[in-house]
Protein backbone atom coordinates (compact mmCIF):
# COMPACT_ATOMS: atom_id res chain seq x y z
CA UNK A 1 0.00 0.00 0.00
CA UNK A 2 1.34 3.38 -1.19
CA UNK A 3 1.36 6.01 2.13
CA UNK A 4 -0.43 9.00 1.90
CA UNK A 5 2.62 11.36 1.58
CA UNK A 6 2.95 8.78 -1.78
CA UNK A 7 -0.37 9.53 -3.20
CA UNK A 8 -0.12 12.83 -2.75
CA UNK A 9 2.98 13.34 -5.00
CA UNK A 10 1.48 11.36 -7.44
CA UNK A 11 -1.53 13.50 -7.64
CA UNK A 12 0.98 16.32 -7.96
CA UNK A 13 2.37 14.50 -10.65
CA UNK A 14 -0.59 14.62 -12.73
CA UNK A 15 0.06 18.02 -14.47
CA UNK A 16 1.29 18.87 -17.89
CA UNK A 17 4.97 18.28 -17.21
CA UNK A 18 6.68 16.22 -19.58
CA UNK A 19 9.50 14.28 -17.68
CA UNK A 20 12.45 12.93 -18.92
CA UNK A 21 12.28 9.34 -18.59
CA UNK A 22 9.08 7.12 -17.67
CA UNK A 23 9.97 3.57 -16.56
CA UNK A 24 6.75 0.80 -16.50
CA UNK A 25 7.70 -1.78 -14.63
CA UNK A 26 10.35 -2.57 -11.87
CA UNK A 27 12.53 -6.16 -11.20
CA UNK A 28 15.80 -6.03 -11.92
CA UNK A 29 15.74 -4.64 -15.12
CA UNK A 30 13.43 -1.22 -14.57
CA UNK A 31 15.08 -0.60 -11.12
CA UNK A 32 18.91 -0.86 -12.85
CA UNK A 33 17.70 1.26 -15.24
CA UNK A 34 16.04 3.79 -12.61
CA UNK A 35 19.48 3.97 -11.13
CA UNK A 36 21.42 4.52 -14.09
CA UNK A 37 18.74 7.16 -15.56
CA UNK A 38 19.02 8.77 -12.09
CA UNK A 39 22.69 8.77 -12.50
CA UNK A 40 22.53 10.77 -16.01
CA UNK A 41 19.69 13.39 -14.27
CA UNK A 42 16.88 11.87 -16.07
CA UNK A 43 14.74 12.52 -12.75
CA UNK A 44 13.01 8.65 -13.66
CA UNK A 45 9.52 7.74 -12.60
CA UNK A 46 8.70 4.57 -12.08
CA UNK A 47 4.97 2.89 -11.90
CA UNK A 48 6.26 -0.56 -10.36
CA UNK A 49 3.28 -2.30 -11.24
CA UNK A 50 1.09 -4.97 -9.12
CA UNK A 51 4.02 -7.16 -8.35
CA UNK A 52 6.43 -4.41 -7.04
CA UNK A 53 10.32 -5.94 -7.53
CA UNK A 54 9.12 -8.23 -10.12
CA UNK A 55 8.75 -12.22 -9.71
CA UNK A 56 12.18 -11.88 -7.60
CA UNK A 57 10.17 -11.13 -4.79
CA UNK A 58 8.29 -14.76 -4.79
CA UNK A 59 11.91 -16.01 -4.53
CA UNK A 60 13.69 -16.94 -1.53
CA UNK A 61 17.33 -17.16 -1.43
CA UNK A 62 18.94 -15.71 -4.53
CA UNK A 63 22.64 -16.90 -5.03
CA UNK A 64 23.43 -16.77 -8.15
CA UNK A 65 24.01 -13.11 -7.74
CA UNK A 66 27.10 -11.27 -7.83
CA UNK A 67 27.81 -9.49 -4.64
CA UNK A 68 26.31 -11.53 -2.04
CA UNK A 69 28.77 -14.48 -1.54
CA UNK A 70 25.60 -15.62 0.75
CA UNK A 71 22.52 -14.64 -0.92
CA UNK A 72 20.28 -12.96 -0.44
CA UNK A 73 16.69 -13.10 -0.21
CA UNK A 74 14.67 -12.13 -3.57
CA UNK A 75 12.59 -9.54 -1.43
CA UNK A 76 15.29 -7.53 -0.28
CA UNK A 77 17.30 -7.81 -2.98
CA UNK A 78 14.77 -5.48 -4.75
CA UNK A 79 14.98 -3.13 -1.74
CA UNK A 80 18.04 -2.28 -2.20
CA UNK A 81 17.50 -1.77 -6.17
CA UNK A 82 15.04 0.58 -5.15
CA UNK A 83 17.11 2.30 -2.58
CA UNK A 84 19.87 2.83 -5.08
CA UNK A 85 17.32 4.27 -7.66
CA UNK A 86 15.99 6.65 -4.88
CA UNK A 87 19.54 7.56 -3.97
CA UNK A 88 20.14 8.92 -7.39
CA UNK A 89 16.94 10.64 -7.64
CA UNK A 90 14.23 7.92 -9.24
CA UNK A 91 10.60 8.38 -7.52
CA UNK A 92 9.34 4.60 -7.19
CA UNK A 93 5.66 4.24 -6.94
CA UNK A 94 3.15 1.31 -6.53
CA UNK A 95 0.94 2.20 -9.32
CA UNK A 96 0.03 -0.19 -12.23
CA UNK A 97 -0.05 1.49 -15.79
CA UNK A 98 -3.53 0.79 -17.39
CA UNK A 99 -2.51 2.47 -20.93
CA UNK A 100 -0.15 4.04 -23.15
CA UNK A 101 -0.63 6.35 -26.10
CA UNK A 102 3.05 6.54 -28.17
CA UNK A 103 1.18 8.22 -31.53
CA UNK A 104 2.96 11.05 -30.78
CA UNK A 105 5.12 13.35 -28.59
CA UNK A 106 5.28 13.61 -25.97
CA UNK A 107 4.69 9.96 -24.63
CA UNK A 108 1.43 9.42 -22.85
CA UNK A 109 1.12 6.93 -19.55
CA UNK A 110 -2.18 6.67 -17.59
CA UNK A 111 -2.78 5.32 -13.81
CA UNK A 112 -6.18 5.06 -14.29
CA UNK A 113 -7.50 8.47 -15.04
CA UNK A 114 -4.24 10.17 -14.30
CA UNK A 115 -2.23 11.13 -17.57
CA UNK A 116 1.43 11.61 -17.26
CA UNK A 117 3.98 12.74 -20.45
CA UNK A 118 7.71 11.56 -20.85
CA UNK A 119 10.15 12.06 -23.88
CA UNK A 120 11.51 8.72 -23.62
CA UNK A 121 9.97 5.46 -21.90
CA UNK A 122 11.21 2.42 -20.90
CA UNK A 123 8.98 -0.90 -20.72
CA UNK A 124 10.71 -3.67 -18.49
CA UNK A 125 7.08 -5.29 -17.01
CA UNK A 126 8.95 -9.16 -17.21
CA UNK A 127 7.33 -11.79 -17.90
CA UNK A 128 4.98 -14.13 -15.43
CA UNK A 129 5.77 -18.13 -14.94
CA UNK A 130 2.59 -20.28 -15.88
CA UNK A 131 0.78 -21.61 -12.89
CA UNK A 132 -0.84 -24.97 -12.62
CA UNK A 133 -3.45 -22.76 -10.45
CA UNK A 134 -3.19 -24.76 -7.45
CA UNK A 135 -4.33 -23.58 -4.29
CA UNK A 136 -0.95 -24.52 -2.77
CA UNK A 137 1.08 -22.63 -5.04
CA UNK A 138 1.06 -19.07 -2.98
CA UNK A 139 1.80 -20.70 0.26
CA UNK A 140 4.71 -23.24 -1.59
CA UNK A 141 5.82 -21.27 -3.79
CA UNK A 142 9.66 -20.72 -2.76
CA UNK A 143 9.20 -23.24 -0.79
CA UNK A 144 9.34 -26.28 -2.32
CA UNK A 145 7.91 -25.08 -5.97
CA UNK A 146 10.21 -23.78 -8.41
CA UNK A 147 9.83 -21.95 -11.64
CA UNK A 148 13.29 -21.42 -12.02
CA UNK A 149 15.96 -24.42 -12.42
CA UNK A 150 18.66 -22.21 -13.17
CA UNK A 151 17.59 -20.52 -9.97
CA UNK A 152 16.75 -22.86 -7.46
CA UNK A 153 18.11 -26.61 -8.10
CA UNK A 154 20.91 -26.24 -6.59
CA UNK A 155 18.68 -25.98 -3.28
CA UNK A 156 17.95 -29.51 -4.57
CA UNK A 157 20.65 -31.70 -4.05
CA UNK A 158 20.42 -35.70 -3.54
CA UNK A 159 16.38 -35.25 -3.77
CA UNK A 160 13.76 -36.60 -5.95
CA UNK A 161 12.14 -33.84 -7.51
CA UNK A 162 9.31 -33.20 -10.21
CA UNK A 163 9.34 -31.26 -13.53
CA UNK A 164 5.89 -30.67 -14.56
CA UNK A 165 5.17 -30.11 -18.57
CA UNK A 166 5.82 -31.85 -21.81
CA UNK A 167 7.44 -28.82 -23.97
CA UNK A 168 11.24 -27.64 -24.44
CA UNK A 169 11.33 -25.36 -21.16
CA UNK A 170 10.22 -28.88 -18.99
CA UNK A 171 13.09 -31.01 -20.93
CA UNK A 172 15.71 -28.16 -20.73
CA UNK A 173 14.62 -28.12 -16.62
CA UNK A 174 14.99 -31.78 -16.25
CA UNK A 175 18.23 -32.19 -18.10
CA UNK A 176 19.67 -29.24 -16.22
CA UNK A 177 18.59 -30.21 -12.13
CA UNK A 178 20.21 -33.74 -12.55
CA UNK A 179 22.91 -32.37 -12.20
CA UNK A 180 22.32 -31.62 -8.37
CA UNK A 181 18.74 -34.31 -7.80
CA UNK A 182 18.93 -37.56 -7.03
CA UNK A 183 15.64 -38.38 -9.61
CA UNK A 184 13.69 -36.39 -11.84
CA UNK A 185 10.25 -36.96 -12.65
CA UNK A 186 8.94 -35.46 -15.78
CA UNK A 187 5.23 -35.72 -15.68
CA UNK A 188 2.99 -34.83 -18.52
CA UNK A 189 -1.08 -34.69 -18.59
CA UNK A 190 -0.65 -36.82 -22.18
CA UNK A 191 1.30 -38.93 -24.24
CA UNK A 192 2.50 -36.71 -26.95
CA UNK A 193 4.96 -34.00 -26.26
CA UNK A 194 5.01 -30.24 -27.97
CA UNK A 195 9.41 -30.64 -27.06
CA UNK A 196 11.57 -31.00 -29.79
CA UNK A 197 12.90 -34.74 -30.65
CA UNK A 198 16.29 -33.96 -29.82
CA UNK A 199 15.38 -32.84 -26.32
CA UNK A 200 12.86 -35.58 -25.85
CA UNK A 201 15.38 -37.91 -26.41
CA UNK A 202 18.21 -36.59 -24.36
CA UNK A 203 15.84 -36.53 -21.64
CA UNK A 204 14.82 -40.07 -21.95
CA UNK A 205 18.23 -41.44 -22.11
CA UNK A 206 19.16 -40.09 -19.23
CA UNK A 207 19.32 -42.15 -16.49
CA UNK A 208 18.52 -40.01 -13.57
CA UNK A 209 14.79 -38.43 -15.84
CA UNK A 210 11.97 -40.93 -15.58
CA UNK A 211 8.72 -39.45 -17.62
CA UNK A 212 5.07 -40.29 -16.17
CA UNK A 213 2.40 -39.44 -18.84
CA UNK A 214 -1.37 -39.35 -18.60
CA UNK A 215 -1.12 -37.64 -15.24
CA UNK A 216 -1.33 -34.12 -14.03
CA UNK A 217 -0.85 -32.58 -10.45
CA UNK A 218 -3.52 -32.25 -8.50
CA UNK A 219 -2.09 -31.13 -5.24
CA UNK A 220 0.80 -30.50 -3.79
CA UNK A 221 1.36 -31.98 0.02
CA UNK A 222 4.02 -29.51 1.94
CA UNK A 223 4.60 -26.58 4.31
CA UNK A 224 6.68 -23.47 4.52
CA UNK A 225 8.43 -25.08 7.20
CA UNK A 226 9.08 -28.42 6.11
CA UNK A 227 8.79 -28.10 2.31
CA UNK A 228 7.20 -30.59 0.16
CA UNK A 229 6.60 -34.45 0.87
CA UNK A 230 4.50 -35.53 -2.31
CA UNK A 231 1.84 -34.26 -5.04
CA UNK A 232 -1.24 -36.20 -5.47
CA UNK A 233 -1.70 -37.43 -9.43
CA UNK A 234 -4.59 -37.68 -11.67
CA UNK A 235 -4.56 -40.42 -14.49
CA UNK A 236 -6.11 -37.90 -17.15
CA UNK A 237 -7.70 -41.36 -18.65
CA UNK A 238 -9.13 -43.27 -15.81
CA UNK A 239 -9.66 -40.18 -12.89
CA UNK A 240 -8.02 -42.46 -10.70
CA UNK A 241 -5.67 -40.22 -8.04
CA UNK A 242 -2.53 -41.46 -6.16
CA UNK A 243 0.20 -40.00 -4.17
CA UNK A 244 3.55 -39.66 -5.77
CA UNK A 245 6.51 -39.01 -3.58
CA UNK A 246 9.03 -35.94 -3.81
CA UNK A 247 10.92 -33.31 -2.40
CA UNK A 248 10.35 -30.37 -4.94
CA UNK A 249 8.09 -29.44 -8.29
CA UNK A 250 9.40 -27.58 -10.91
CA UNK A 251 7.17 -26.09 -13.28
CA UNK A 252 8.24 -26.00 -16.96
CA UNK A 253 5.18 -25.08 -18.70
CA UNK A 254 6.61 -21.85 -19.74
CA UNK A 255 6.41 -18.12 -19.03
CA UNK A 256 3.81 -15.42 -20.68
CA UNK A 257 5.38 -12.15 -21.48
CA UNK A 258 3.51 -9.21 -19.71
CA UNK A 259 2.93 -7.27 -22.60
CA UNK A 260 -0.89 -7.10 -23.21
CA UNK A 261 -0.98 -3.04 -22.30
CA UNK A 262 1.27 -2.76 -25.48
CA UNK A 263 -0.19 -5.32 -27.84
CA UNK A 264 -1.52 -3.09 -31.09
CA UNK A 265 1.13 -0.46 -29.70
CA UNK A 266 4.44 -1.93 -30.19
CA UNK A 267 5.95 -4.85 -32.39
CA UNK A 268 5.90 -7.80 -30.56
CA UNK A 269 7.09 -11.46 -31.61
CA UNK A 270 4.73 -14.22 -32.04
CA UNK A 271 4.99 -15.47 -28.44
CA UNK A 272 4.24 -11.89 -27.49
CA UNK A 273 7.62 -10.70 -26.55
CA UNK A 274 8.46 -6.87 -27.49
CA UNK A 275 10.70 -6.80 -30.26
CA UNK A 276 14.20 -5.12 -29.93
CA UNK A 277 16.58 -4.34 -32.40
CA UNK A 278 19.61 -6.17 -32.06
CA UNK A 279 22.56 -5.38 -29.41
CA UNK A 280 20.23 -2.37 -28.00
CA UNK A 281 17.20 -2.05 -26.47
CA UNK A 282 15.25 -0.05 -29.36
CA UNK A 283 12.17 -0.34 -29.90
CA UNK A 284 9.97 -0.31 -33.30
CA UNK A 285 9.03 3.25 -31.69
CA UNK A 286 11.89 6.17 -31.47
CA UNK A 287 12.43 6.76 -27.76
CA UNK A 288 11.05 3.39 -26.48
CA UNK A 289 12.85 0.99 -24.95
CA UNK A 290 12.71 -2.74 -23.90
CA UNK A 291 14.50 -4.28 -21.12
CA UNK A 292 14.54 -7.46 -19.03
CA UNK A 293 12.04 -10.46 -19.62
CA UNK A 294 9.67 -9.09 -21.29
CA UNK A 295 11.85 -8.76 -24.65
CA UNK A 296 14.00 -12.14 -23.57
CA UNK A 297 12.50 -15.38 -23.97
CA UNK A 298 15.65 -17.36 -23.48
CA UNK A 299 17.92 -16.45 -20.63
CA UNK A 300 15.45 -15.06 -17.84
CA UNK A 301 17.73 -14.37 -15.58
CA UNK A 302 18.54 -11.69 -12.41
CA UNK A 303 21.45 -10.69 -14.09
CA UNK A 304 20.85 -10.57 -17.75
CA UNK A 305 17.85 -8.55 -16.77
CA UNK A 306 19.74 -5.72 -14.71
CA UNK A 307 22.06 -5.88 -18.23
CA UNK A 308 19.74 -4.88 -19.85
CA UNK A 309 18.62 -2.45 -17.49
CA UNK A 310 21.78 -0.87 -17.71
CA UNK A 311 21.22 -0.86 -21.59
CA UNK A 312 18.22 1.23 -21.84
CA UNK A 313 19.23 3.55 -19.64
CA UNK A 314 21.75 4.47 -21.83
CA UNK A 315 19.84 3.99 -24.81
CA UNK A 316 17.08 6.37 -23.40
CA UNK A 317 19.81 9.22 -22.53
CA UNK A 318 21.52 8.62 -26.06
CA UNK A 319 18.08 9.49 -27.69
CA UNK A 320 17.57 12.55 -25.20
CA UNK A 321 20.61 14.03 -26.40
CA UNK A 322 20.22 13.00 -29.60
CA UNK A 323 17.12 15.17 -30.03
CA UNK A 324 17.91 18.64 -28.39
Amino acid sequence: MLTKSLVNNINLMTDKTIHKTIIIGSGPAGLTSAIYAGRANLKPIVFEGNQPGGQLTITTDVENYPGFPNGVMGPEMMDLFRDQAKKFGAECFFKHVTKVDFSSKPYKVFVGDDEFLSETIIISTGASARMLGLKEEDELMGYGISTCATCDGYFFKNKNIVVVGGGDSAMEEASFLTKFAKKVTIIHRREVFKASKIMLDRAKNNPLIDIIVNKSIESINGSQKDGISSVILRDTITDQKSTFDCEGVFYGIGHNPNTELFKGVIDLNDNGYIITKPDSTLTNIPGVFACGDVQDDHYRQAITAAGSGCMAAIDAEKYLEDIE
